[in-house]
């Protein structure tokens, strides 16, 4: 099985304008800057994008208008409560040009495959990964159906090492984490890569890490606990530290 990317990927922030409008130019430019700095593939609208918030047509616009700008694979976080609400956040972001799409699991449903049988009818060849991030919604994806899915591989924001290898003995597919303490660590264990949402902030850093720098796995984990507070609050506060960018989050307000 062809992985989709390899080494770090961004799981990028969506920037606003003052008043709360999707920036597209700012975002874009932010995802290009990324790319540049070492950053192999953008997962557009996922969690850390504040996907929640965004319309349909707004994360379509994003897929766009990035995968325009970057040569690396552009993958768009779509998922909702149930599957023709997934289905259709899919099939416009696969309409825009998506190289994947990556679909957080359904809140409380126990076997997800009818809800991810309904996406794969929207993917034209398509990939497609699931998110396993069971602080967003419980239970997460049950290790005994992930062979089941439709799906290419899965994305594991547990940060739950057991959780990642025994996800590595009952799938064959791709796996990706979103932990960034474990970037090193799962490089090491020979995983695809990594999705992080601290490379918004240090991406030569989180490249750096995958590649084996213990300093700058230090570093990185140092700099994710401290975004770790609220939500979207901490990671913007970082990212715009490191390069000016608005600090404006629609999530909560």
């Amino acid at each position: 099985m062809t992985d989709i990317f390899t080494g770090v990927g961004a799981a990028l922030i969506t920037l606003f304008t003052d008043t709360g409008e999707v920036d597209v130019d700012a975002t874009t430019a932010h995802a290009a800057r990324l790319v540049d700095e070492g950053i192999t593939a953008v997962v557009v609208g996922g969690s850390t994008g504040e996907a929640a918030a965004l319309t349909s047509g707004e994360r379509a616009d994003l897929v766009r208008s990035i995968k325009s700008a970057v040569s690396v694979p552009v993958i768009s976080g779509t998922g909702a409560a149930s599957g023709p609400q997934a289905a259709a956040q899919t099939r416009d972001s696969v309409a825009a040009g998506a190289d994947a799409v990556l679909v957080l699991s359904p809140h409380r449903v126990a076997n997800p495959k009818a809800y991810y049988d309904t996406v794969a009818k929207e993917l034209n060849g398509v990939p497609m990964l699931a998110y396993h991030f069971p602080l967003m919604t419980q239970p997460g994806l049950p290790l005994e159906k992930l062979r089941e899915l439709p799906i290419v591989g899965v994305k594991d924001s547990s940060g739950d090492v057991r959780r990642l290898l025994a996800t590595m003995d009952a799938f064959d597919g791709a796996i990706y984490s979103g932990s960034a303490p474990l970037t090193l660590y799962c490089s090491t264990l020979g995983l695809p890569g990594m999705i992080l949402g601290i490379a918004n902030a240090a991406p030569a850093d989180a490249a750096a890490a995958w590649g084996g720098d213990v300093a700058a796995q230090r570093r990185i984990a140092a700099l994710d606990t401290q975004a770790m507070g609220e939500f979207p609050a901490g990671i913007k506060a970082v990212t715009a530290q490191a390069f000016g960018t608005s600090t404006v989050a629609r999530l909560g307000f």
